[in-house]
């Protein structure tokens, strides 16, 4: 009969290592984590962290790619980043509440290992909540919007943020064993990410949530990769302190973050720069011209409809404006500016909540002086004719019938006969910029 028994080991032979898992074997661990207890609710959680102030304010973003993306990033970091946290912690502290942190000291896997597949499934979870509402967002916001678009560079820094506060809440939850320190670890995250906002010196960009305005900016080139360095690198120290056999690994990604502090508190408000698109002017058809920013240009049609009174109350003016511009290019000498489009008032969806006030803001432009206050002191009597003929025609000008508590009355230009109002106006519009009443025609 075959002996098919093995033959012993040799006595005094070093022990076989223990197998390491296969790696089919990891993916089967990372399933199921991904899918048990309190894992899969970290996803809608954070998706509704980000969602609901969104919703709530969507009067304030909806139409602007840069507001959008502000609130978004304020919403991701200072709401669902705490929460975040809050939730690595919770999953940290799970084998302290069920008494089996013990047991886990006895599988082949080491500990690096097991504290990522512990920690991985929460930290995907949080991402998936927040590209489910960065997408979300964002086709909310494309119909209304013109050229231009979303960030990547910021949408990484921001999932960068929640993926890292994940895991250090993680560690934390493994290191303190109060059933309470998740809610007290959302707590304390949201006032430490919000307090250093109110710093006025460069130090303020070294956090996560600091405030951005980005209607009309965008970040320099080299923003996201040194962001994902500094957050990143402080991520993964307490991670390598806890979980590494040589915890002094846990200075490289320090070294690593300390390297590029200097490079952003130095660059402060640097870090952002005039987007060229806003600059890039989007002009109508109508003659005298509508001209918007870029990132303005689904908003003209209704510009031009705002103002289609105005203008046809200047037509034939001798010296009228031959063009309108966005205020953030500076008019020439036939030019003049319009109100900003999506501050002030705030257009909602496209559409002006007050095209009155627009049309009236921008013969204020038209119409406005720069004058001394010492003006009225050395000429009281024609400084306030000069004042009363400007708010006649800028009354006259944008349909309003202001009730002026002494003449010049914008009834007086309306029942000028019409080639003389024009002869008039343009006497008018030849003195725009002079503070001499003089160079002022008496009405």
């Amino acid at each position: 009969m075959t002996d098919t028994m093995s033959p012993p080991e040799p006595t005094g032979a070093a022990p076989s290592p223990a197998p390491r898992p296969a790696p089919h074997a990891a993916r089967s661990v990372l399933r199921a984590e991904l899918r048990r207890g309190s894992v899969p609710w970290t996803g809608p959680v954070v998706a509704l962290a980000v969602l609901v102030p969104m919703v709530n304010k969507a009067d304030e973003w909806q139409g602007s790619w840069g507001e959008t993306q502000g609130l978004l990033h304020s919403a991701a970091t200072l709401i669902a980043g705490p929460l975040a946290a809050a939730a690595g912690c919770w999953q940290g502290g799970r084998e302290h509440r069920r008494r089996t942190a013990g047991l886990w000291l006895s599988v082949p896997r080491g500990r690096p290992a097991q504290l990522v597949m512990a920690a991985l499934p929460v930290a995907l979870w949080a991402a998936v909540g927040y590209l489910v509402a960065l997408a979300g967002v964002s086709a909310a916001t494309w119909p209304y919007t013109g050229a231009g678009g979303p960030s990547a560079a910021v949408a990484v820094t921001d999932l960068c943020a929640l993926v890292s506060l994940t895991f250090v809440g993680f560690v934390v939850g493994r290191v303190c064993r109060w059933r309470l320190t998740a809610p007290v670890l959302a707590a304390a995250g949201y006032v430490g990410l919000g307090a250093p906002s109110y710093l006025s010196s460069g130090a303020r960009f070294l956090n996560p949530a600091q405030q951005f305005e980005l209607h009309g900016t965008v970040p320099v080139w080299w923003f996201a990769p040194v962001m994902v360095l500094w957050v990143g690198g402080l991520a993964l120290a307490p991670v390598l302190g806890y979980a590494a056999r040589r915890r002094y690994l846990a200075l490289v990604p320090l070294a690593v973050a300390a390297s590029v502090a200097p490079l952003i508190v130095g660059t402060g408000e640097g870090l952002f720069r005039d987007d060229p698109v806003a600059a890039r002017l989007v002009c109508g058809d109508t003659v005298p011209q509508i001209c918007v920013g870029g990132l303005d240009g689904p908003l003209l049609p209704r510009a031009t409809e705002a103002l289609s009174g105005m203008l046809s109350r200047l037509e034939g003016v001798p010296g009228a404006p031959v063009r309108y511009v966005d205020p953030a290019v500076r008019p020439g000498a036939d030019e003049s500016a319009l109100p900003s489009l999506t501050r002030g008032w705030s257009v909602v969806r496209n559409e002006f909540p007050d095209p009155v006030d627009y049309a009236a803001q921008t013969v204020w432009q038209l119409t406005a002086r720069d004058c001394p206050a010492s003006l009225e002191q050395n000429d009281p009597a024609g400084a306030r004719r000069m004042w009363e003929t400007d708010d006649a025609v800028a009354g006259y000008l944008a349909d309003r019938d202001e009730a002026f508590p002494d003449p010049p009355h914008p009834a007086r230009l309306t029942a000028m006969p019409d080639a003389e109002r024009k002869v008039w106006l343009g006497r008018f519009l030849a003195s725009r910029g002079s503070c001499d009443p003089q160079k002022v025609p008496a009405l």
